[in-house]
């Protein structure tokens, strides 16, 4: 279950607690096994040194809890891998890219920057690098691991047919249908783009575009270019990530007159 609690007013960003799945529980507790065993050895390493006069019951002692320790740290990291390799939709760690880009009333919105020293916004295995990609990059358990409705709750956000919060750079920025965007009545509206051979074409999601799930590719394209547009409602749009722009440019995509 995810948690918002939202702060509103003057520009707060919004703080979510976020129940980590499964994938993250075990790459956390790999970590801290790995150093507790890292500093188990490396202090049996230095009692080793201080008693090397000692007697041979003492040196079977101190190699048998090394062997014990090195033994269990092993077991649980390859155990641990193998679990959820079995576990997963896939059989085993995926890496899927999808590019995508929001905008609002016309205006592109940048979503929140990473901050400290991490390089992401989002989970080890959901996640941006302020480069307006999803990376889904580790092991799916759940299908809706790959949608693009979970990667936007893993960032701080939520999405659902007629609204949608987002952690902009400044705030909190959430989009609902019947807001107006100047004059007009705005609703939120997502498009995909997907690739067949040497084309490609575009679509709009009109029912739960939180539950879609990327495809399968690590390149864009043919991976995803998804285009989530809070405006005047339309059947088409005219926005276009910029490797599909490049590669339509090239030559090396041409666009469908027609939706497949």
């Amino acid at each position: 279950m995810t948690i918002f609690e939202v702060f509103a007013h003057e520009g707060e960003e919004s703080l979510e607690v976020v129940k980590p799945s499964l994938d993250e529980v075990i790459r956390a507790n790999s970590l801290k096994y790995s150093l507790i065993a890292f500093g188990m050895l490396l202090g049996l390493a230095v009692l080793a040194l201080l008693f090397k006069n000692a007697s041979d019951k003492i040196k079977y002692l101190l190699f048998g809890v090394v062997v014990v320790v090195a033994v269990l740290t092993t077991v649980y990291l390859a155990g641990s891998t193998i679990y959820l390799n079995q576990q997963s939709q896939t059989g085993g760690p995926v890496h899927y890219h999808a590019d995508f880009e929001i905008y609002n009333c016309g205006q592109k919105v940048e979503i929140k920057d990473p901050e400290g020293f991490s390089n992401k916004v989002g989970t080890e295995v959901v996640h941006e690098h302020n480069d307006n990609r999803i990376h889904i990059e580790g092991v799916i358990l759940d299908e809706h691991d790959a949608s693009l409705g979970h990667f936007v709750e893993q960032i701080g956000g939520e999405l659902h047919e007629d609204h949608m919060a987002i952690p902009a750079e400044g705030g909190l920025l959430e989009m609902e249908n019947g807001q107006m965007c100047g004059n007009q009545e705005g609703n939120l509206q997502v498009f995909v783009y997907h690739t067949k051979g040497d084309s490609f074409s575009q679509r709009k999601l009109i029912d739960n575009p939180q539950d879609y799930i990327i495809s399968p590719f690590g390149q864009i394209p043919p991976g995803d270019c998804i285009i989530i547009e809070f405006g005047p409602e339309k059947e088409k749009t005219d926005k276009l990530c910029t490797f599909y722009k490049v590669a339509k440019e090239k030559g090396e995509l041409k666009i469908l007159d027609k939706p497949e």
